[in-house]
């Protein structure tokens, strides 16, 4: 049943019935996880039915080699190489006029959500698993570490065009009713009936990014635990090799300037998002102590009271706005003043974004402020965006209200 819905999926003539196939394989994969956690006797175990059936086509497992050997069954399967070329077709801009065009690019969007929630129902798990027992078998034979893994996937231009997606597809205008929805088969016969394919393909889009986004998160969660396992000695030369993804991203984002500001409005996992920031600004500002395979890097990292320091003079602030330009320092700054509003809001937020801020509010809000009035002395003819100067006053009111309430 599930692989004859799948290819309904892929094949679908009409858009209710993408939608409707969509929605039966999310709600069988809830009933019928393929990885999941049980508590037996105040401890939890880790199960994965390997005999269940996967739109991936991954792995060295028997049931994975049984399958590439019957081209009938596996043809509309994904491995490491579809995958790539679904995220590829995805690039490629849609023509919503045509209605076949139309059709495709949703059933397209729609298989890349799906791919990535199979993912996540597998990684979710795992992740959980794995806090309680650092055993890096858990993500070694994770169905994310083995799709990354595989020579059949660039792993460079898989984020290149993922990157490239939320950079060209964003919009923040219908960003608040979409994350975490899933479109109703009313929706969809509503869209057909009203001849209305291009706000649905716009929606749809959207939806799309957040599995985007998902999909960058979960990366970047198992590039932080392959690194931890490195330190302990955990992984071994089968673990193979590839680039962090925040590595690839950050490339980028140097090269590219103008990705920056669309990149960080678009990419809103706060943790993650002050993380960019701050192994940005670590390019320039100062070098670090060389780092082994399996040394502890954590003394060395960044925090962005370390970081705004750097802006507290004029001579420090002129020498790090030569390296990396005004511009691109003030956006940094203002983007990382959001992450710790957003952080001081938030009182379900993680230690370790705190951690990684390393000062209080008020401290943060008064050097922020300092930071911008040495960038105007250094350049007098820059130009703040709206953005920044929200930020700033965002800071000056924080200031004085923290201040009188210390008195």
């Amino acid at each position: 049943m599930y692989d004859g819905v799948f290819q309904v999926l892929q094949n679908s003539s009409s858009l209710e019935l993408a939608v409707a196939s969509f929605h039966l394989l999310m709600d069988l994969g809830k009933q019928y996880p393929r990885t999941y956690l049980t508590d037996s006797d105040g401890h939890q175990s880790l199960v994965v039915v390997k005999e269940s059936w996967l739109p991936l086509l991954i792995g060295n497992g028997s049931h994975s080699s049984e399958i590439r050997g019957n081209a009938r069954i596996s043809d509309h399967l994904f491995d490491p190489s579809r995958f790539s070329l679904l995220i590829e077709a995805m690039v490629e801009p849609a023509n919503p006029t045509d209605d076949n065009n139309g059709i495709k690019a949703i059933e397209n969007m729609m298989l890349f959500q799906y791919l990535v929630n199979t993912l996540e129902a597998d990684f979710v798990p795992r992740h959980i698993a794995y806090k309680k027992s650092l055993d890096w078998v858990f993500f070694r034979e994770s169905l994310l570490n083995m799709l990354l893994g595989s020579r059949k996937l660039v792993f460079k231009s898989l984020v290149k065009n993922c990157m490239y997606l939320l950079l060209n597809q964003f919009h923040p205008e219908v960003e608040d009713g979409v994350e975490g929805s899933i479109p109703s088969e009313g929706e969809a016969k509503s869209a057909s009936d009203m001849d209305s394919s291009l706000n649905y393909l716009l929606l749809e889009s959207e939806r799309t990014l957040v599995s985007l986004r998902k999909l960058f998160v979960m990366v970047m969660e198992l590039d932080l635990i392959r690194k931890e396992a490195d330190t302990l000695g955990l992984t071994s030369r089968a673990d193979g090799f590839r680039n962090p993804i925040m590595e690839v991203i950050l490339d980028e984002l140097i090269y590219n300037i103008s990705y920056l500001s669309p990149f960080l409005l678009a990419f809103m996992e706060w943790k993650w998002k002050l993380e960019i920031i701050l192994q940005y600004f670590s390019k320039y500002c100062g070098k670090g102590a060389v780092r082994t395979r399996r040394s502890d890097s954590s003394q060395q990292d960044l925090k962005l009271g370390s970081v705004l320091s750097f802006f507290l003079t004029t001579t420090s602030a002129k020498a790090i706005v030569k390296k990396m330009g005004t511009e691109v320092a003030q956006l940094l700054l203002a983007h990382a003043y959001q992450v710790c509003l957003y952080v001081q809001s938030d009182s379900s937020d993680s230690t370790a974004t705190t951690e990684k801020i390393g000062a209080s509010l008020q401290e943060i809000s008064c050097d922020f402020i300092s930071a911008f009035q040495n960038l105007r002395k250094v350049g007098l003819n820059i130009q703040i965006s709206p953005f920044e100067k929200e930020a700033l006053f965002t800071a000056a009111t924080l200031s004085r209200k923290l201040k009188n309430e210390e008195r």
